[in-house]
């Protein structure tokens, strides 16, 4: 046992520091989309005011994909409602989702969203989204989610496809503001 010491000991702390970094991503991410500005999708900086839609093209049609994305395997259950959507840019629309927790244990989680193509994200304005805070989760609770969206009129002629992708985390566990229904 005494030869082996050693490499279980650098296998324990090898499981520690893995276990340290998955849990280090979320908060990281939301870092390094503030410093690059990439729209920080942790707290929500992507937004506009549901009551302003100004001018609906409704002469043009955008797709908008709906990709979800769950990291943290057999701990949730994360679906869109909905594959894609078609929509007028200047215009409001809802696209559903569905949460369940999967983990035996009451959970908090944040839904990471992203805008492909990157540079086409400052035209998709979420006016409102579970993405914008913690949602807190009993032991086997499944819940609908939603956001609304406006697709800038202002999108680029040449871009007729956006996809939005959600990745849903385990939330660190200091976490505030939690909503709970």
């Amino acid at each position: 046992m005494k030869r082996h010491g050693g490499l279980i000991f650098r296998l324990v702390l090898f499981v520690i520091g893995s276990g340290a970094f998955g849990f280090a991503l979320v908060p990281l991410y939301s870092v390094l989309c503030k410093v690059w500005d990439t729209g920080n999708r942790w707290y929500g900086t992507q937004t506009a005011e549901a009551t302003v839609v100004e001018r609906p093209a409704l002469d043009r049609v955008v797709t908008i994909e709906f990709v979800t994305n769950i990291p943290n395997a057999g701990q949730w259950e994360f679906i869109s409602h909905q594959a894609s959507m078609q929509v007028h840019p200047g215009k409001l629309y809802q696209a559903d989702f569905s949460a369940k927790n999967l983990s035996g244990q009451d959970v908090i989680a944040q839904a990471v969203p992203s805008i492909a193509p990157q540079a086409d994200a400052k035209y998709f304005k979420k006016t409102e989204c579970f993405c914008f805070s913690p949602q807190a989760f009993k032991a086997g609770q499944a819940r609908d989610l939603k956001v609304r969206f406006i697709v800038d009129p202002d999108l680029p002629l040449g871009v007729d496809r956006l996809t939005l992708s959600y990745s849903f985390f385990n939330a660190p566990p200091k976490t505030a503001a939690v909503k709970s229904s």
